[in-house]
């Protein structure tokens, strides 16, 4: 047993300081820091950019009009009424003297009309504003040529609120489905992106062994089998690392920046409410995905000797795991949808999407007990499968990278 931890630490910390995921660990957190701070990266680059449009008004006094609207619309943006002429804006657009500039008109009915020019029309929030305002003005305009009351039609003109109530009983309320929402949308990136990344590494250790012959002294002092289930481990300690780390950047930024972020995301980012069990599911789900595609990808790994051959080998698997996120990406929308309830229950799909269901859903234990029996029972077998699988791959050298070696592998594995 001693040997397993050896071969278990020595993994964990030999990959621990690589290069790659040290570059790796400190990409995420400065990516992670960025997302979380989004708000604060935007103000500072826009701090000493105060946008400014000139309108050249040939509509007869619709700029005080207009210049209200755009007011309330965008309070730090510049509106310059001007009577210069249309040559010399051009060129003090392109002097980037003004972002961009209207020329205000009248239509047939006598309603605002515009032409907005721009240098180029890339950026699209000025843009977006003055097309807006303009819009604004026209229905002020229309209105009071029919006479209509401003404050009548500011409250007809208001976002209609629509309540929205389940019937069921065990049902979610929608500030609790965006919450749950907010939380899967992570998770299923974070098993997607774990999955990917820990079952190739798993997979390109144990080829990058066998090329170098480095298991042929391994395997005279230490079972194969405790070698592949001490890899599976040491990759997962140092995912756990990493992701620890990841956890810990993430929830001090967030909590930095949450009044930001709610109001941003529109609830996206409120995980106070989520119940424990969800949480707990969470976790539980992580480590079976783990598992299953870690020890799916150890005894694929130990079947090749070059590691060229390490991603051909794993092709289908990664396959199965882009699949998985699509049909859960699908189920954000349609949680309830019988495709999504089958699909949970194939093991190779369970932890993203049966997860995905238990954070959106109320569904009863028996449910997710299955699914987590049946995940269960695949690693089990895909354990003892791949034991044996990897004991005889992990002997056998040449070019190899069809999944017919897997007969071979079990017949050298007999002999042995």
């Amino acid at each position: 047993m001693n040997k397993f931890w050896v071969v278990l630490f020595h993994t964990y910390l030999s990959k621990l300081k690589t290069r790659t995921f040290i570059v790796s660990t400190v990409i995420s957190l400065l990516l992670i820091y960025g997302v979380t701070n989004i708000t604060n990266i935007i103000g500072f680059f826009n701090k000493n950019e105060a946008h400014k449009v000139a309108v050249l008004d040939e509509s007869g006094g619709t700029f005080p009009l207009f210049a209200q609207s755009a007011k309330a619309i965008d309070k730090e943006l510049k509106i310059e009424n001007t009577a210069k002429t249309e040559k010399e804006l051009n060129q003090l657009v392109l002097d980037e003297k003004y972002d961009g500039y209207l020329i205000l008109k009248n239509d047939a009915e006598k309603l605002p009309t515009g032409t907005y020019k721009a240098a180029s029309l890339a950026d699209s929030a000025v843009a977006g504003t003055v097309e807006q305002a303009l819009q604004q003005t026209r229905v002020a305009v229309g209105t009071q040529k029919l006479g209509v009351d401003q404050s009548q039609l500011a409250k007809l003109m208001q976002p209609v609120k629509m309540e929205k109530e389940a019937l069921k009983k065990d049902a979610k309320s929608e500030e609790e489905l965006n919450q749950a929402r907010g939380l899967v949308y992570v998770m299923l990136f974070v098993i997607y992106m774990s999955v990917i990344m820990y079952a190739s590494m798993i997979a390109m250790e144990v080829a990058t062994e066998k090329s170098s012959r480095v298991m042929e002294i391994l395997i005279s002092s230490v079972s194969p089998v405790k070698q592949m289930f001490a890899k599976i481990l040491g990759i997962g300690l140092l995912s756990i690392t990493q992701f620890a780390l990841i956890l810990i950047v993430g929830y001090t930024s967030v909590q930095a920046n949450f009044e930001k972020l709610k109001e941003m995301g529109g609830g996206f980012f409120s995980f106070s409410d989520i119940p424990p069990s969800t949480i707990i599911y969470c976790a539980i789900f992580f480590l079976l995905g783990y598992f299953l595609y870690a020890t799916l990808a150890a005894f694929l790994g130990s079947l090749v000797s070059r590691i060229e051959d390490v991603q051909q080998m794993i092709a289908p698997m990664t396959f199965i795991i882009v699949a998985a996120f699509m049909i859960a990406m699908f189920g954000l929308g349609a949680p309830e949808a019988p495709f999504i309830t089958v699909t949970s229950y194939i093991p190779f799909f369970t932890p993203m999407i049966m997860f995905l269901r238990v954070g959106m859903l109320n569904i009863p234990f028996w449910e997710v007990g299955i699914s987590i029996a049946l995940m269960i029972a695949l690693i089990a077998l895909l354990a003892y499968f791949g034991a044996k699988v990897y004991k005889g791959g992990v002997l056998m050298y040449g070019k190899s990278s069809s999944f017919k070696d897997v007969r071979k592998a079990m017949e050298i594995s007999k002999n042995n």
